[in-house]
């Protein structure tokens, strides 16, 4: 009798397990384009377009990959890369890259495509804003959103032991497949430029890539090496000074979950003597993490302990800028094992700023002029605040006005834990991230 009821136990948990698995199969297997209108349309499409009388339209594609980090089918990517190369070819572009992370997924209706629709036709206002004002020709909002398997668990609660599977999913997916995908589409955002005549003048197309969770671990991974070389753009025949690149033109991670140590090149490279940027140096790299993202500031670092277990660490020499230059350096030291062990945004040494909900909500005027924003950005220091539509954003005084780079502690008023990370005062604030980084007559 034990007998039968082992191998009934057995089997019934084959069953859960197996019915419990998330989905590992593509989602978007349809390559035609297809119309976007109401929540519900397109379930099967990798192309989409979205219009309507509110100035608001955009396109949107996926491309989806395995837990290996290799395409579910190459077929979808091209057909994704040649429409939008097309697109391109005659007419300038704003392209935002978007990868999802923990428990979400490229499936239809899936709560981060929403949000990330929501996001577009917001951009998509505010270009149609800024070409007038510019007396430009709007440019084509292109939006392309990364799917892979959040979870391996589909089952609530149950899929919260999947944190560190999908850890090291994330990073595989990063350095095995999305560099070859984003270096692509940055290639597609110069195509213009580079039919033009022998000397064109100034592109207006830009490119921006949005990374959340473990999505933020992926575009880190595979873009990383990319932010150290251009950083310090080593090409032949330099002989002046020159605002720091990056990739595209800005990148942003909301509630990134990998750790600080894998930061800490980048975090060094942009303090080296407390450079004096100019003032036209605009953001390239922008990490919000909220206070309360409680999965990445505490379960995060309980997983690393037994990742970091047989590890060597030591206490690590490091400096703030108070201001630039030599008498700007204000020496301090951070434990290398913590920043092994602690996220990114987690990781106090490595806090250059924070974001807090504003006391009074300040509504912009109907003849607001756009070019305000790039204005304030370049002019603002590290004394005084800089406002936003319903936040502020506050250096700590431990870089030099300007860096590049910023990693931000961000209020649990605006993001109120890992995953509800679109609040309105969110979505502008990165929309105005994007204004300054990829408004034509920005010095690049």
């Amino acid at each position: 009798m034990y007998y039968h009821l082992s191998r009934k136990l057995v089997f019934l948990s084959i069953i859960l397990f197996v019915t419990a698995c998330a989905s590992n199969d593509i989602y978007r297997s349809n390559f035609e384009n297809c119309n976007y209108t109401t929540k519900g349309d397109c379930a099967e499409n990798a192309l989409q377009q979205h219009s309507s009388e509110k100035n608001d339209d955009y396109r949107l594609s996926f491309v989806e990959y395995d837990d290996q980090g290799q395409l579910r089918d190459r077929q979808q990517m091209n057909a994704a890369l040649d429409e939008y190369r097309e697109i391109a070819a005659s007419n300038d572009v704003l392209l935002i890259t978007f990868v999802h992370g923990w428990h979400h997924s490229a499936k239809p209706e899936d709560g981060n495509i929403q949000s990330f629709r929501r996001m577009l036709s917001e951009v998509s206002k505010y270009e149609g804003l800024g070409s007038k004002q510019q007396g430009r020709s709007k440019r084509k909002i292109l939006g392309l959103y990364v799917g892979w398997r959040g979870d391996s668990i589909s089952v609530p609660y149950l899929n919260a032991v999947t944190f560190w599977d999908r850890k090291n999913t994330a990073h595989d997916v990063g350095q095995l497949g999305v560099t070859e995908l984003l270096l692509k589409l940055e290639e597609i955002v110069n195509v213009k430029q580079g039919m033009e005549e022998e000397n064109p003048p100034p592109g207006k197309s830009r490119m921006v890539v949005v990374g959340h969770s473990f999505g933020g671990a992926v575009v880190f991974t595979s873009l990383q090496k990319i932010l150290a070389e251009r950083f310090v753009d080593s090409r032949r025949g330099k002989t002046f000074s020159d605002d720091a690149k990056g990739f595209g033109d800005l990148v942003v991670l909301m509630n990134p979950a990998f750790e600080a140590l894998r930061f800490a090149s980048l975090y060094d490279l942009s303090q080296e003597s407390c450079r004096n940027y100019f003032s036209s140096q605009l953001p390239r790299l922008a990490i919000l993490t909220s206070e309360a993202d409680y999965a990445t500031k505490y379960a995060f670092p309980a997983g690393r302990i037994f990742s970091t277990l047989f590890k060597t660490h030591n206490t690590l020499d490091r400096h703030y800028c108070s201001g630039p230059g030599k008498k700007g350096i204000q020496a301090t030291k951070f434990k290398e094992g913590q920043a092994d062990r602690t996220a990114v945004g987690h990781f106090e040494p490595f806090h250059t700023h924070t974001l807090t909900a504003a006391t009074n909500q300040q509504v912009r005027a109907s003849n607001f002029q756009l070019e305000q924003i790039q204005d304030s950005w370049g002019e603002h220091t590290n004394e005084q605040p800089m406002n936003f539509e319903g936040s502020q954003l506050q250096s700590l005084d431990r870089t030099t006005p300007l860096n590049p780079y910023l990693n931000i502690r961000v209020d649990k008023k605006l993001i109120p834990n890992h995953n509800d990370i679109w609040h309105k005062e969110v979505i502008a604030f990165i929309r105005d991230l994007i204004v300054i980084s990829t408004t034509p007559g920005n010095t690049n």
